[in-house]
């Protein structure tokens, strides 16, 4: 049943968003919380568990009324309601889209569907960024902020990143291998993100420790970064909700006191790093190509070429935008690539097969020298295998989708062959889930992990029939169903740098090892990859971002080829 019941029972709130959505002809969900009510999302999971448990409550609500529902649905509601379906909630009304043409209209229409402000509340923590400023109201700063963000990640932050996640992913491995079984993917993943994202933003590099080992070494000033960071992305809400200064109080829980506390720490790296990079500008010296030393000296560089950075005519960031856009750098390249490695490692672990597939690419490749001694320009290209793992891992894993919405005026969106007007303060969800898995993009299979979808053929005069040069397939940039990494002029900046990270961190796992998971008892091998197949499936979800929630229940084994 997803018509609403009679209007006269609906409180007023509901009643004025569902006569809205209902006038537009399209299926409508009426649902009792907020999708993006900050309160509700706290204890959304938690309320949904419960309510399943009474006999004949299952429904609507227990269905779509909480966080990571399209994880679990995928394409199934589309299928069954239509490719444009409404959430009527006491809020706002919430479009859930599973159609490629329409999206890309949204995404190239920019003027008429913006980026709803609560959507990145949380990332305005230390300054505004790339990522919190709104094109519409904001134009000017935005394209300030866009162009000087944009040139920061160039090739040579891409060659730093492919440096370190050799480095980390080959310390990684020596970890994994030496045991007789682990469990901690995703908390080593992490920390292989954490420390290229060390090396690639600010130039520190650090030893890999994985997490049972002594990390007194480099506690003192890696550590304090990232597990200030982690507190950050873990407890994002209260500090969303509560703001980042009224933390402190003393009659607030401990927990929030120490997120203030990170907030500080994390602010004292930035601040740090930036002085460090200031100095060796007025030395003109440079501290290495890293994020950081390229945010600032462009930064530096645009207001050179005006020859001032104050009033009408800024064209630099300030030092609170860029700590800012540092940030927002910090939270999409830690947070979101750890999670998609993690889900990466354990869907190769269910397929033997992906395996010796990308192995044999990386040992063709680098045919003859160490991996620590690659060259990013040489390696990267030439692993179209490598690179469509990843696109296949962010397609059935996507870390977080970007809202729109309709802002103060109604907007038409073409429908297939109808066009709708779509109310105004609608918040519109491009269905990542629903997009990236619908079988008519992806075919028959289109719920199996099957990296090869994105590798073409080719015969050239240099190949040999028997091996086709293989070629990364690219998909069209508009009315693609493809929206990894969003699209359109908010299409994410740092998307090499992402995928770069990846691939670099495969070649160091893969080139020499594989791995399976370790069978329980009275299972075989086939049965545990089955068994590791379903925990994918069922237990990935939505905290901050899409991720695994127990990962700790995955223990794996890693041998030498």
């Amino acid at each position: 049943m997803f018509e609403a019941s009679p209007t006269s029972r609906l409180p007023r709130e509901l009643l004025v968003n569902y006569n809205a959505a209902r006038k537009t002809g399209l299926p409508l969900i009426v649902l009792p919380f907020d999708c993006g009510n900050p309160l509700w999302l706290i204890i959304d999971r938690k309320v949904a568990q419960l309510v399943r448990r009474i006999p004949f409550c299952s429904g609507t609500f227990t269905r779509f009324n909480w966080r990571g529902w399209e994880i679990w649905d995928r394409y199934r509601a589309h299928q069954q309601l239509g490719d444009a379906i409404f959430f009527v909630t006491p809020g706002k009304n919430y479009l859930q889209l599973c159609d490629a043409d329409a999206v890309s209209e949204i995404f190239q229409r920019r003027a008429d569907f913006l980026r709803p402000p609560e959507s990145t509340e949380m990332l305005n923590i230390f300054g505004p960024n790339v990522g919190t400023l709104i094109r519409q109201t904001d134009g000017s700063q935005w394209q300030r902020h866009r162009r000087i963000t944009a040139s920061s990640f160039n090739e040579h932050v891409n060659r730093r990143v492919w440096i370190e996640s050799i480095l980390q992913s080959t310390g990684l491995i020596n970890y994994w291998s030496a045991e007789s079984s682990i469990n901690s993917v995703a908390a080593d993943t992490r920390t292989v993100s954490l420390h290229v994202m060390s090396g690639a933003v600010f130039g520190k590099s650090y030893p890999f420790r994985g997490a049972d080992e002594d990390t007194s070494s480099t506690k003192e000033d890696s550590s304090s970064y990232g597990e200030a960071l982690r507190i950050i992305l873990d407890r994002c809400i209260p500090l969303v909700v509560l703001g980042r200064k009224n933390l402190s109080k003393p009659w607030l829980p401990k927990s929030f006191r120490e997120l203030y506390q990170a907030t500080l720490v994390f602010q004292e790296h930035m601040t740090k790093a930036y002085e460090d990079e200031k100095r060796a500008m007025m030395r003109k010296d440079t501290l290495g190509n890293n994020l950081m030393t390229s945010l600032v000296r462009a930064s530096q560089a645009n207001v050179d070429q005006k020859g001032s950075s104050t009033g009408s005519h800024q064209e630099g960031l300030t030092e609170e935008e860029v700590y800012g856009n540092v940030f927002v750098f910090n939270f999409a390249g830690h947070d979101a690539t750890a999670n998609s490695l993690a889900i990466g490692v354990c869907l190769l672990a269910t397929r033997p097969d992906i395996q010796d597939w990308i192995a044999e690419e990386i040992n063709a490749v680098l045919a003859g020298v160490e991996s620590k001694e690659s060259s990013y320009e040489a390696a990267f290209p030439r692993l179209p295998r490598c690179l469509a793992v990843v696109f296949e891992t962010v397609r059935l894993y996507t870390a977080v989708a970007i809202a729109k919405s309709t802002g103060s005026s109604p907007q038409p969106l073409k429908l297939g062959t109808h066009t709708v007007l779509v109310p105004k303060n609608t918040v519109i969800i491009p269905n990542y889930s629903a997009l990236h898995t619908h079988p008519r993009y992806w075919g028959h299979d289109s719920l199996e992990f099957e990296p090869s979808r994105w590798i073409t053929t080719t015969n050239d005069s240099q190949a040999s029939p028997s091996h086709p040069v293989e070629y990364f397939k690219e998909l069209p940039t508009r009315n693609s169903p493809f929206v990894g990494w969003s699209g359109g002029a908010r299409s994410c900046p740092g998307r090499k740098f992402a995928q770069v990270e990846f691939v670099g961190v495969l070649v160091g796992l893969f080139r020499d090892f594989k791995v399976k998971p370790v069978p329980l008892k009275g299972e075989d091998d086939e049965m545990a990859r089955a068994r590791l197949s379903d925990q994918i499936r069922m237990d990935t979800g939505m905290r901050l971002l899409l991720q695994m929630l127990h990962p700790e229940r995955a223990v794996l084994e890693w041998r030498r080829r």
